[in-house]
């Protein structure tokens, strides 16, 4: 027992030499990023008169779906010259990898998108072949009001209940904020990447505030409310476990994504925003966080 704990005396001194130098440092990247991305966000609001772009369950459309190996280059280049926004997804087969169908995303109504897709295809669609589903403006504009609303409800309980939980103001807001960069950041990136956000996709962000604000109630507690051992200490002992609970994600969400390219995008869209989303948070929890409790627990005389 004594050995372990000399271990780690020892572990937190070596942490303590180079942490105590540069944490100040440390936190200053983190939230240029931050910064940045918010600029963006605002511009692409200016531009688009929203955050993200949105596919046909949240703005509206029509979404078919044509069963069978279909050629999507033959339906590409004639269906954009009449449908601008038209957008193609394949579906494969998980195991095999072979293409079993293809789906046409448009803001048309169905009377206008298939007909155009039959004169390409040669073909009559109907329910043998293929299915079609149309979403009104109205009504996925009034779904997309309430997803944001329960996703920035959910923000608001998270942060009462974290104010709630520390009672003190800064370490609090060091936690709000790390969770506030850890669903920014990754919506910058699926802008930039110019995907549509599904449902699904609004969904991740509010599974993002779950797993964000685990590992920042972690270091808060150990750094705050512990004792045993020092601040440093306590620190790279949080970031340990902490840092092995989002690897421990990653590894879930990151190989669904990269394998299981047959899934329909909306899964594939929840992975690839968890995943974003927990590569910020080791950022902003270890960077950010980290450094803004460490420099309040030297200023409250907390070692």
């Amino acid at each position: 027992m004594e050995e372990k704990k000399e271990n780690q005396e020892q572990q937190g001194r070596k942490f303590n030499f180079n942490y105590d130098k540069y944490y100040r440092i440390l936190l200053v990247i983190p939230i240029i990023i931050l910064l940045a991305s918010l600029i963006y966000l605002g511009t692409f609001y200016s531009q688009h008169r929203d955050i993200l772009y949105k596919d046909v369950s949240l703005s509206g459309g029509t979404s078919i779906t044509v069963n069978g190996e279909i050629d999507q280059s033959q339906l590409e280049e004639p269906l954009k010259a009449k449908f601008p926004d038209v957008s193609f997804t394949k579906l494969e087969d998980i195991t095999s990898r072979k293409e079993i169908a293809l789906i046409i995303e448009s803001s048309a109504s169905p009377e206008e998108l298939k007909p155009e897709i039959e004169k390409i295809l040669g073909y009559e669609l109907n329910e043998e072949n293929s299915s079609t589903e149309f979403t009104g403006a109205a009504l996925s504009q009034n779904f997309y009001k309430q997803l944001i609303t329960a996703l920035i409800i959910s923000f608001i309980l998270m942060s009462i209940v974290i104010l709630i939980l520390f009672r003190t103001f800064i370490p609090s807001v060091a936690v709000i904020f790390a969770v506030f960069a850890d669903v920014a950041i990754p919506l910058v990136i699926v802008d930039i990447l110019g995907i549509k956000i599904s449902a699904a996709g609004i969904a991740a962000f509010l599974m993002l505030i779950g797993y964000s604000v685990d590992t920042d109630i972690l270091l808060t507690s150990r750094a705050i409310k512990s004792t045993e051992g020092s601040l440093n200490t306590r620190i790279f002992g949080a970031f340990k476990t902490g840092f092995f609970m989002t690897l421990t994600a990653l590894a879930a969400v990151l190989p669904a994504f990269f394998l299981f390219t047959g899934l329909p995008d909306t899964f594939r869209q929840i992975f690839l925003i968890l995943a974003i989303g927990l590569f910020a948070d080791i950022f902003n929890t270890w960077l950010t966080n980290a450094s803004i409790i460490k420099w309040y627990c030297e200023k409250k005389g907390i070692k």
